[in-house]
C-alpha cells in the first residue's frame, strides 16, 4: 500500500488567507484548468474520487487540503486559465497566489501540472518563476503523456527539460499519465523527498 493512499479530504479554504496553521509540510498542486490535476491527485492516492475531476474545467474555485499522516498535506489549488471567471477576480486570486508560494513557511515543493501537448503556456511559466524566486523546488509534470507515441513523448520531454533550465531554479520536469500510470514511480519519488518521507517508512 501507497503512503498517499492513506490521503483524506481535510477542508476547503476560500482563499489562502483561510488555510489551517502553517505548521508541518505542505505540497501544492497547481495547473490549468484541463491539465488533470484531479486525475493525478486521484491517482496519486489510489482513490477514484479523492480530487473530484468536473466535465467542466475550472469548476472548483476552493483550495481544497487533503491530509497524510505525520502533519503532511496536499493542496489542490484551483484551476487557471480556461475558467470563465471575470478578470478581476483573475488578477486577484494571481496576486494571492504569489503571496501563498512566497510567504507560506510550510510549502516545501510546487507541482504544476500541465498538458505534455501544451507546456510552458504563460501561467505555467509566471508561477514557476514565483516559486523559483521563493527558492521552492518544482515538478512540471506533463499529464497525458498515453496521448503521444514514445517517439515524439520523449521528444517532448528532452524540449521540456532544455526549457525548463531558463528558470534557473530547482525545476524537474517528467511525464506522467494518470490513465496507464506512466512516471508514477518517479512522480512519488519526488515528492518523497520533499516530505521526508524515507524509503523504509513506506509500506509496499
Amino acid at each position: 500500500m501507497s503512503y498517499y493512499s492513506k490521503a483524506k479530504f481535510f477542508t476547503s479554504a476560500p482563499d489562502i488567507k483561510h488555510l489551517d496553521d502553517d505548521t508541518g509540510v505542505e505540497i501544492a498542486f497547481a495547473g490549468r484548468s484541463n491539465a488533470g490535476k484531479s486525475s493525478a491527485l486521484n491517482t496519486l492516492t489510489r482513490q477514484k474520487n479523492l480530487a473530484r475531476t468536473s466535465k467542466t474545467p475550472g469548476r472548483t474555485q476552493l483550495i481544497n487540503v487533503f491530509e497524510l499522516e505525520g502533519d503532511r498535506r496536499l493542496v489542490d489549488l484551483p484551476g487557471y486559465g480556461y475558467a470563465k471567471v471575470p478578470l478581476a477576480m483573475k488578477e486577484k486570486w494571481q496576486r494571492s497566489l504569489g503571496e501563498y508560494l512566497q510567504k507560506r513557511k510550510s510549502l516545501k515543493g510546487l507541482v504544476v501540472l500541465m498538458d505534455i501537448r501544451h507546456p510552458f503556456k504563460d501561467l505555467d511559466q509566471d508561477l514557476i518563476h514565483w516559486a523559483v524566486s521563493a527558492d521552492l523546488p518544482v515538478l512540471a509534470l506533463m499529464t497525458k503523456s498515453d496521448k503521444l507515441k514514445a517517439g515524439k513523448r520523449k521528444a517532448q520531454l528532452l524540449m521540456a527539460r532544455e526549457a525548463a533550465m531558463a528558470f534557473c531554479g530547482d525545476v524537474t520536469v517528467q511525464t506522467f499519465s494518470a490513465l496507464n500510470r506512466q512516471g508514477l514511480p518517479e512522480f512519488e519519488a519526488i515528492l518523497n523527498k520533499w516530505f521526508g518521507i524515507e524509503r523504509q517508512d513506506q509500506p509496499d
